[in-house]
């Protein structure tokens, strides 16, 4: 104990505490299971490598900032997986060889009694930070690193991922067969009305139908969860993967600061672009924390967040993860409700958090964003998680089991809507996926531009979904069963067909009315254009009005009076999607963004 308590005080060093508070200051960190060093640098704000380099002087032990250059040797082969753990490892230094470590605080302790019995070793040593060693054995990891968050999917799902199956016939496939589908059902009064209908009512009425459905599902009540001990709750690793978003970042560490989760259970690491310059600066110059560490990703195709999230899986020290963008600001609560539920339901695999738009008052884009929000996170994904039917997870704020995650093979790097393909595969492994009743702010595109490019990208990479999932059929009913599949096919192809078919029945309607004929002469397929839409716009309307109401926004609602506006603008965006899924399907549009203001 004499040895345990004199580190503690050297490791404090000009904040040195008696033998009292050492001791007291020993016990909280055994009590809540933290690593000493970890506790005593987190309470007095001491960097890991400061503390690292004091616990090394107090043992006896060289010490490195970094590991020294021009080293002669090779690092036993390691599984990925387990980078994150290694602690140790041995080079050659000149004529002998010296083992690089990176001890806790009973590796100290132990290192400093095998001194005493062997004074020799200590030639044969050297500390470095365990930033230091993580980033040295990271960049030499980063060409299998780089394969596996590119081909790592494939090896999992060789018939169900981006890479391989959007070849060009499949996307020329898909392309066609859509144009067909949007002809027959726009043409349907001049050729037969039963095409209309058995159109209308697969890719408009049926999704119109779950909405309402969502509707009449009411909130399951749960009593208010009692967050548990800190020594109860188990690492969270926090991926928030970033390219070019220099600004955020002040905006992000106060976000993560902010979190009521225990410190040292933080496993908090920003995953930037290695082409990101100023990012990378603005991050490395707050580093220090024991919490935070900075992933640098080499650059390499494609240039995708689900690459950059591959990447920094293996790396990751907790038992759960999240992912949160750039503009995040989660509740304080989250990340303990999350790690909560996934201890008492053990079969859990995933859980998605609300999200909620902050800035829909500055704009009637951003109002009807914010409103289209509400119902999704707060209407209909709570009511397909009831159903146990497969979830589009958002890209956002979705929390993981991390040894499902990897044994899933994480996210299809080539999918440039990662977290709609990631909720399919979920369905498929019959995996359980639930909403998480804790929200995270972001805001809406307060331009076209940039509404329009993030809108192009979301609808190509569910045009990429669907076609992944549907390359084999009949496995994929095999796998998810019937009725998940059928509202995987209405959801996601309503999604993509919807506005189009949407945008042609009203221009039908309006040519109509422009050449002076009655709409209602009698023919039935009139009806059906009219009736199509009416359904989907009160539809809509419904289910937002409900979003907002359970979002406590209702001065939104006068917005919603410009969904077809809206309903148009996707419909461009849509159009737009389908050409780059032709030209250019792994292209990445950049959302930018701007602090929120406030926060």
């Amino acid at each position: 104990m004499s040895d345990a308590l004199d580190l503690i005080r050297v490791v404090l060093g000009t904040a040195c505490v008696d033998d009292a508070q050492a001791r007291a200051l020993l016990e909280d960190a055994l009590q809540s299971e933290t690593d000493p060093l970890i506790h005593c640098a987190i309470v007095f704000g001491i960097s890991e490598a400061l503390a690292t380099q004091r616990a090394a002087d107090w043992a006896g032990l060289a010490f490195f900032e970094k590991v020294p250059q021009g080293l002669v040797g090779e690092i036993a082969p390691m599984r990925l997986e387990n980078l994150a753990g290694v602690r140790l490892f041995r080079m050659q230094v000149l004529d002998r060889a010296v083992d690089f470590t990176a001890p806790d605080f009973l590796g100290f302790l132990r290192l400093k009694r095998r001194l005493r019995e062997r004074p020799p070793l200590r030639q044969s040593i050297c500390v470095l930070p365990p930033a230091a060693l993580r980033d040295y054995l990271t960049n030499l990891a980063a060409p299998d690193l780089i394969v596996a968050a590119r081909q790592g999917l494939s090896q999992r799902w060789p018939y169900a991922v981006a890479q391989i199956e959007l070849t060009g016939p499949a996307r020329w496939s898909f392309a066609l067969g859509l144009l067909l589908l949007l002809t027959m059902a726009l043409s349907a009064p001049f050729i037969a009305e039963t095409w209309l209908l058995l159109v209308a009512l697969a890719l408009l009425v049926a999704p119109a139908a779950i909405r309402l459905a969502a509707l009449s599902t009411p909130q399951r009540p749960l009593p208010p969860p009692q967050r548990p001990p800190d020594e109860e709750l188990p690492i969270y690793s926090v991926l928030i993967p970033l390219h070019n978003e220099a600004a955020m970042v002040p905006q992000l560490f106060a976000a993560m600061w902010a979190l009521d989760y225990p410190a040292s259970r933080l496993d908090i690491k920003f995953v930037v672009e290695a082409s990101s310059h100023a990012t990378i600066a603005v991050v490395q110059a707050r580093l220090g924390d024991p919490r935070v560490s900075l992933v640098t990703v080499p650059d390499a195709a494609p240039r995708t967040k689900p690459k950059a999230l591959d990447y920094a899986l293996p790396l990751c020290k907790g038992e759960h993860v999240v992912v949160y963008d750039a503009e995040d600001i989660p509740d304080p609560d989250q990340l303990w409700k999350a790690a909560l539920r996934f201890r008492e339901q053990p079969d859990l695999a995933c859980q998605q958090a609300r999200l909620l738009i902050d800035n829909g008052h500055r704009g009637w884009l951003a109002a009807l964003f914010a409103a289209e929000y509400a119902a999704l996170f707060s209407v209909l994904l709570p009511a397909l998680a009831r159903w146990r039917l497969p979830i589009p997870l958002g890209g956002t704020s979705n929390h993981f089991r991390v040894a499902t995650l990897r044994q899933i093979g994480g996210w299809d790097a080539f999918n440039v809507t990662e977290d709609a393909d990631l909720g399919m595969r979920l369905a498929r492994l019959r995996l359980r996926v639930e909403t998480l009743a804790s929200n995270t702010r972001e805001h809406a595109p307060l331009n076209l531009r940039n509404w329009r490019g993030q809108r192009t990208r979301w609808m190509k990479g569910w045009m990429q979904t669907f076609i992944v999932h549907n390359r084999n059929p009949g496995r994929l009913v095999a796998e998810m069963g019937w009725g998940p599949t059928l509202v995987f096919e209405v959801l996601v192809l309503g999604m993509i067909v919807a506005p189009l078919l949407h945008c042609g029945l009203t221009i039908g309607l309006a040519l109509q009315l422009a050449m002076g004929t009655p709409l209602f002469d009698g023919r039935n397929w009139a009806v059906f254009y009219s009736g199509i839409l009416v359904l989907g716009y009160a539809s809509t309307f419904a289910i937002t009005t409900l979003g907002l109401v359970r979002t406590r926004n209702l001065r939104l609602l006068g917005t919603q009076l410009l969904l077809p506006v809206y309903w148009l603008l996707i419909t461009g965006a849509t159009l737009n999607a389908l050409r780059e899924l032709l030209q250019r399907p792994f292209y990445w549009f950049k959302t930018p963004h701007d602090p929120v203001e406030g926060a």
